[in-house]
């Protein structure tokens, strides 16, 4: 799908977006040999790499996920999009990239596109009951249409009899937070295990990017501990399916979020961060609906080796329960009837997580991993304040800091990072041995690179846009829009049916007719049949939008006309679109590769109509200056950008001007800049001051003052900031 041209520049009205909904999108196939659709289970949990027993880990202590997959289908090549859980789960509920729908960087607050929805929305007008317990993360409040119950109680037990359920299970144990073995508390959940359930530090096998210690080998063996006791929590989760006289009628999927919660595997776009487990076991009933063609290849023990994305999940469950997947999902179904044809390719994203920012992109086939760094002058090493609590990353740092590391475990710590990764997955699974240098293999990158390229362009990446410019498009002002509230008539040629409407593009309506604080808010489809005294409550919502109030209509109250939506703003997804902004974004980047051939095309960038572009002149100029006579140069040309429109291109201006002697002309902006109104303003400039060192020390006053940020990610960066200046 060619976001320029396919579903972005569709702005629906919202009662049209509602009827899109409607039941009659079902397509045929639904069912198994009895035409009931299937029930779907999700067992997902957090932090998980394919560490498994069933996946040939003898470490591993997995007996319940090993008979789950003896029962189902192994899947060896199954990836997330993100090696975090946020922008992960962003993906996962919409079937869309999060870097095409303006989610990507980790904890933002995204307005996807008008028309974009959680695929739940589509499943609950299809009949399901859905139920999530609990968690969400998708960087936009989860609107009260997605799901029939979303909360630490939410079952499938309370749906009707006889209707089918999708349901949500997440389990937490795995989590980062929980292999903390110096944290008080997280080892209580761990005593329910046995001698013989633990896993012994001594036995480990480590990634050679690992220094060999013992708090190293301490914090893997209690990752596993926790697999093993996520593994126990399954097992209850299935048993109590089969308690329930449910076994053969669902659909099970166990699948992890992204990969293990340990340094250089979490947040990263190598294979330790978005190689996941991925097992679904299907009832012999629904083999042939699951695999039309090929109901063989989803018996039990089978595996499978396609090429599997998060963003296949959404489509894929619509396939499943015989819903039309919708043109604009970017996912593509692996099962059902609606099955598309299996992958070459998988893509990751990283980009902002916690308060540092970065952004790199990955293609990966079955055998290689290209990776591309777009913000190379970063080391791989920023302070992440999460990420540091976690034992193996103290001692990797202190044993960097004395000089201790070797081999593979040095390259962490490189003060830069090469513009292009290429890895042979087959011979260096750890991803440590760069080929993108290598003549031989020349074919390969320039093959991965023209995919990853192409990928950008078809999807509408814009993750090249600095946050806080993004921020300001997607949210003029920071003012947040409020979906209008729903309008109520009578149906034509009835006189008990009532029809809602909402004017604000891409809205939903819940309503229900239950007294009480908590009601159970159905999802508005079709005209609704109302007693005589009998109240509609409603409300509309429409993703990365505040809801609209609370209404009520009942028979003999005047209709309500629409009201129409305060701001009428074209989306920033179609605004980019008309543009040429990510052409010459793509284009300014390309200069990477050129050194300090690139300086003249950067120079000539300086004064780009589009504030984006500026930035990365900046950036590249700051990067490649090198002799005297250019640098000279570059500082004539930076020095006026001072006093730029945009606060991302003078903050790039200003950290470029420190770097090259000039600070006492260019810290005071940085200071100004750490005042400023926006969170992503002052956490640009904090980052500014991190990476400007001891030339930073003047500034201590305001940088003190930050630690009491209203933004978390502000005081987090500042903190380690003055930690190295102090």
């Amino acid at each position: 799908m060619d976001v320029n041209r396919r579903g972005f520049l569709q702005m629906v009205a919202g009662a049209a977006a509602v009827t899109a909904l409607s039941p009659d999108k079902v397509v045929a196939g639904g069912g198994g040999s009895s035409g009931a659709r299937p029930n779907i289970l999700w067992i997902s949990c957090e932090d998980t790499s394919p560490d498994l027993g069933c996946y040939g880990d003898r470490y591993a202590i997995t007996p319940n996920l090993d008979r789950l997959a003896a029962h189902g289908v192994r899947y060896t090549n199954a990836f997330t999009h993100a090696g975090v859980c946020a922008p992960a789960r962003s993906g996962i509920i919409t079937g869309m990239y999060p870097t095409t729908i303006g989610t990507h960087q980790m904890r933002c607050l995204g307005v996807p596109p008008p028309h974009v929805k959680c695929f739940t929305e589509y499943l609950r007008a299809a009949g399901y009951y859905c139920t999530n317990n609990v968690k969400t993360d998708y960087q936009f409040a989860a609107p009260v249409t997605a799901w029939d119950e979303n909360s630490r109680r939410a079952h499938r037990r309370n749906r009707s009899s006889g209707q089918p359920f999708f349901s949500v299970i997440n389990l937490g144990v795995t989590h980062e937070s929980q292999i903390r073995s110096n944290m008080e508390g997280v080892r209580a959940p761990l005593a329910s295990l046995g001698p013989d359930e633990r896993h012994d530090p001594a036995k480990a096998a480590l990634p050679p990017y690992y220094p060999d210690t013992l708090p190293v080998r301490e914090d893997w063996a209690q990752y596993y501990d926790t697999m093993t006791l996520m593994d126990s929590q399954a097992g209850e989760i299935l048993e109590q399916l089969e308690e329930d006289g449910l076994a053969d009628d669902t659909i099970v999927w166990f699948w992890g979020d992204h990969g293990r919660g340990l340094p250089r595997a979490k947040r990263w776009i190598y294979d330790s961060g978005i190689h996941v487990p991925l097992i679904i076991s299907v009832p012999e009933k629904y083999r042939r609906l699951t695999m039309p063609d090929n109901p063989e290849a989803v018996q039990p023990g089978s595996v499978n080796a396609d090429l599997v994305s998060f963003i296949d999940f959404a489509p894929t469950m619509l396939s499943l329960a015989g819903v039309k997947v919708p043109e604009y999902m970017q996912g593509r179904a692996f099962l059902g009837g609606q099955r598309a044809a299996s992958r070459e390719y998988v893509f990751g994203i990283r980009d902002r997580m916690d308060g540092t920012y970065d952004m790199i992109r990955a293609v990966r086939d079955k055998r290689f991993k290209y990776i591309r760094n777009y913000m190379p002058h970063i080391t791989y090493a920023q302070y992440i304040d999460y990420m540091e609590m976690m034992p193996t990353m103290q001692e990797m740092r202190r044993l960097h800091a004395e000089g201790e590391l070797t081999g593979p475990q040095t390259l962490y710590f490189r003060e830069t990072k090469p513009v292009e990764e290429l890895y042979d997955t087959q011979t260096d699974p750890h991803e440590v041995n760069n080929l993108a240098d290598d003549p031989q293999y020349k074919d390969v990158l320039e093959r991965m690179r023209a995919v990853h390229e192409e990928w950008m362009r078809r999807t509408g990446d814009v993750g090249l846009i600095p946050e806080p410019e993004f921020d300001d498009m997607k949210r003029p002002g920071g003012t947040w829009e409020i979906t209008a509230p729903p309008a109520f008539s009578i149906a034509a040629g009835t006189k008990d049916a009532v029809t809602m409407t909402c004017a604000t593009p891409g809205a939903s309506i819940a309503y229900t007719t239950e007294e009480g604080k908590r009601p159970s808010w159905k999802l508005y489809t079709d005209p609704v049949k109302l007693g005589r005294g009998e109240v509609i409550r409603a409300q509309a919502c429409r993703l990365g939008f505040n809801d609209s109030d609370e209404v009520q209509f009942r028979l003999g109250d005047k209709a309500t006309g629409p009201v129409e939506p305060a701001n009428n703003v074209l989306h920033w997804r179609e605004r980019i679109d008309q543009s040429d902004l990510l052409e010459r974004l793509r284009a300014i980047k390309a200069l990477d590769r050129q050194g300090e051939n690139a300086i003249p095309g950067y120079l000539d960038a300086l004064d780009d109509s589009y504030a984006s572009v500026r930035y990365w002149a900046v950036v590249g100029v700051h990067q490649a200056a090198g002799d005297a006579e250019m640098l000279e140069h570059a500082k004539t040309a930076v020095v006026k950008l001072l006093d730029d429109p945009s606060a991302s291109v003078r903050i790039a201006a200003a950290e470029a001007l420190c770097d090259w002697g000039l600070d006492g002309r260019a810290l005071p902006v940085l200071v100004e800049a750490l005042a400023h109104e926006s969170d992503t303003v002052r956490l640009f400039a904090a980052n500014a001051f991190g990476r400007i060192g001891a030339k930073a020390r003047p500034a201590l006053p305001q940088l003190k003052a930050a630690m009491e940020d209203k933004y978390r990610e502000v005081r987090n960066v500042t903190k380690y900031t003055l930690l190295r200046l102090e």
